[in-house]
């Protein structure tokens, strides 16, 4: 069996890269005659652009430099390709790059090998993005590791991680004994000395001052005790702040007068002087100020050792202390450690029991055994791997959806119309209203009815229509925006505005529930024909294909609107032969936003007039862009940073919009309605999941607690604004996917009743 392990690695002093280094040699240690090199693969990760920072060993075969998003595609080729059973991935949210180390979701999607992912640090209060992390890792993963019972219990109630799929394994200390003679007792500024121990990288978070405020208490019983703080500054700590922190601990002991019983040892030592030093001490202490601690490598080394150890009650210590192994005080308790540690120094049975008790529970956390424990775990992940997230893909499947929901679509509206815009969850009103939002809002409000029988968007939909009709000029065009204040902010909209009003008075005429509806949209809708043939922008005239056709859905012998949907159609074909080529089958000369949405137009133009040659022209034009687009396994839309124009190479990835989405899955949609082809059905819910996080970067932009979505997707995240353009793309994408399933549902029964008949 051969592994990759993915994480940091010495030299870097970090704790994952010495948790990773001794996980590597315990795993091994139980392979007999084979070499670390023959068993590992090591996949390092680096904290800068020096890909050289660091002199690794020969195990170490690539490394990621953690802000450089190549580099973990290039990393996921390299294990796929590799001969690698399986991946072991340490999680921390500080090692991988991106907000919260965003980074590690697609890396981890890309690769092709079972994964079991060890999660160091589990929050009880984390924010949207960290929840999405450990969530989306849980997914990919065959197995998550956690080192504590709490964990376990984080990770089912707080992120909704199936228990099965969770193991406990605690972390492992080193298979070492102190000798009988040990020359720590024997250095100078310890010799004949009472000592109180801390070590690991030191900062502020570590809460060393508690102690340094205990000594004044514990050397006026005990004048032989001194304080020994054994490790380097963290280098990130350095980095920004210098020895400040050490320095302000040595300025407090001076103004406390303990100067002499702290004794700092500002250097990194291997594990077996470490133990040595934990064996020497008379009391191992972690002063830490915060609960939310769930694992610790030091405490468990000092347990491991056979130490006496004090802490304070975080998370970890609460599990690892318990039944006498331990003794816990309280967060900055200074006067509550001192008389614990006294206590102990005073009756040296008490010490002697519990250096016994942590003795005895650290010898089957030996890393050797931890190992073994691990190899059980890689082998079953080996031989069951977990395929049903890849299988679940592909299958329409309503219950991978989230409940449907417009309670921030009401958040978003008041008496005047739909706000354009949001700040995080909360509606942005001075940015105001526009016509394009309340259209889309329209439609939506229509198919929710439609599909769900949600009353609530009936009722809303009174104040879109009421907007668009305030919207229309004489001539039958339409302005777009309108301010907080309700005044017009520009004369006349754009082609694009026109066409996606026309679309939803296109619906409301084929959908709507009642006849005042129907009357009210066929006043506007007839009002705007003249300014049919006037359109001169591309997506303006598609947005209206669409409208008139849902028209011609409910009065198909209306032969005005017939022929301004052949006109219409023929501006589109026109342009299409205008710029095909041979590596180019596209309407423009770039492609933009919306994209999908020309396709969708001339499927839709296809299903009212059977033109074969616009039928064909949609099915090249949708296998073009889906050429583009589907990548990463799953759905990618065109970046809007900097477009992809035609002869362009690569096509940017960022920033991802949701409307671009959302006509992909109508697109789709229609384009089953036309060819009966199931494969557009799987296509369609594929785009959709670029919602719910199967995107390029693994991460969802529907909000399950705002019940709104994200404004975009971009190379550090997602845009955590809510506005309506986002919102109503969702939810319109969400009843699209509703819609197919009953769709297909319904022809399968036409199928079956025609096989019934023919028998």
């Amino acid at each position: 069996m051969k592994i990759a392990y993915i994480s940091t690695y010495p030299p870097r002093e970090c704790g994952l890269a010495t948790f990773n280094h001794n996980l590597i040699k315990a795993i091994c240690c139980n392979f007999d005659n084979q070499s670390l090199l023959e068993t590992s693969v090591v996949i390092a990760m680096n904290n800068s652009d020096d890909i050289n920072e660091y002199k690794y060993p020969d195990e170490v075969k690539f490394v990621i430099r953690q802000n450089i998003q190549e580099d973990y595609a290039a990393a996921a080729d390299f294990i796929n390709n590799s001969d690698v059973d399986a991946c072991i991935l340490q999680h921390e949210f500080g090692i991988y790059g991106g907000e919260s180390g965003l980074f590690v979701l697609p890396f981890l999607n890309q690769i092709e090998k079972p994964i079991i992912s060890i999660l160091h640090t589990i929050l009880n209060s984390p924010t949207f993005l960290q929840k999405t992390i450990i969530k989306e890792i849980a997914k990919k993963s065959s197995r998550i590791i956690v080192m504590g019972q709490k964990a376990v219990g984080f990770l089912t109630d707080i992120y909704q991680v199936p228990k099965q799929k969770i193991q406990l394994i605690e972390h492992g200390v080193p298979d070492l004994e102190a000798p009988v003679i040990n020359p720590v007792k024997e250095l100078p500024q310890l010799k004949g000395k009472k000592i109180l121990l801390t070590f690991g990288l030191i900062s502020r978070n570590k809460g060393l001052e508690t102690v340094v405020k205990a000594l004044p208490k514990i050397v006026q019983k005990h004048p032989d005790a001194v304080y020994v703080v054994l490790g380097n500054t963290h280098p990130g700590v350095v980095k920004n702040s210098g020895e400040e922190y050490r320095d302000y601990l040595k300025s407090l002991a001076a103004e406390l007068n303990v100067s002499e019983h702290l004794v700092f040892l500002n250097r990194f030592v291997e594990e077996e002087e470490l133990i040595n030093y934990l064996a020497a001490a008379d009391v191992y202490i972690t002063p830490y100020f915060n609960e939310a601690q769930i694992t610790s490598g030091t405490l468990s080394y000092a347990v491991g050792a056979g130490a006496a150890v004090v802490s304070t009650p975080y998370w970890h210590a609460q599990e690892l202390l318990d039944n006498n192994r331990g003794r816990l005080f309280n967060f900055k308790d200074d006067i509550g450690l001192a008389e614990i540690v006294n206590q102990l120094l005073d009756f040296p049975e008490k010490l002697a029991a519990l250096k016994n008790n942590a003795y005895q529970y650290g010898l089957q956390l030996r890393w050797p055994k931890i190992g073994k424990s691990f190899i059980s775990t890689i082998e079953k992940a080996i031989k069951h791997q977990d395929y049903s997230e890849k299988i679940l893909r592909q299958i329409i499947d309503p219950g991978l959806m989230p409940e449907f929901n417009i309670d921030y679509v009401k958040l978003l509206t008041d008496d005047t119309g739909i706000f354009q815009h949001a700040k995080f969850g909360v509606p942005n009103r001075k940015e105001g209203y526009c016509v394009d939002d309340n259209s889309r809002a329209i439609i939506m409000a229509l198919m929710a009815y439609e599909e769900t029988n949600n009353t609530e968007a009936l009722e809303l939909l009174p104040i879109y229509l009421s907007f668009t009709h305030d919207m229309q000029l004489e001539d039958g065009n339409f302005r777009n925006f309108m301010s907080f204040s309700r005044q017009y902010l520009d004369e006349e909209g754009t082609d694009d505005s026109f066409g996606r009003t026309i679309w939803a008075l296109g619906y409301l005429i084929h959908t709507a529930p009642n006849r005042s509806y129907i009357e009210f949209g066929r006043e506007l809708f007839f009002k705007a024909v003249p300014h049919f043939k006037k359109l001169t922008h591309l997506r303006g005239v598609a947005n209206t294909i669409t409208g008139l056709s849902y028209y011609l859905q409910s009065h198909p012998y209306d032969e005005v609107i017939l022929n301004e949907l052949k006109f219409l159609t023929d501006k589109l074909v026109v342009s299409y032969h205008g710029t095909k080529g041979d590596d180019w089958h596209w309407f423009e000369d770039k492609m933009t936003y919306d994209n999908a949405i020309f396709p969708l137009a001339l499927f839709h133009s296809t299903e009212i007039t059977g033109n074969e040659e616009v039928k064909n022209i949609a099915l090249e034009s949708l296998s073009y862009l889906e050429k583009l687009t589907f990548n990463f396994n799953s759905c990618n839309p065109v970046g809007n940073d900097g477009w992809h124009s035609r002869g362009n190479k690569v096509m940017p990835l960022y920033d991802q919009q949701a409307i671009e989405i959302m006509a992909m899955v109508l697109m789709y949609l229609q384009a089953f309605v036309v060819t009966r082809e199931a494969e557009y059905l799987k296509k369609m819910f594929s785009s959709y999941l670029w919602f719910l996080g199967e995107n390029s970067l693994r991460i969802p932009l529907y909000d399950s607690e705002t019940k709104g979505c994200a404004d975009g997707l971009h190379k550090g995240g997602v845009n955590r604004n809510q506005g309506a353009e986002s919102t109503l793309a969702y939810l319109i994408s969400h009843l699209v996917v509703l819609k197919a399933f009953k769709y297909d549902q319904q022809l399968s029964g036409l199928k079956i009743q025609k096989s019934l008949v023919f028998k």
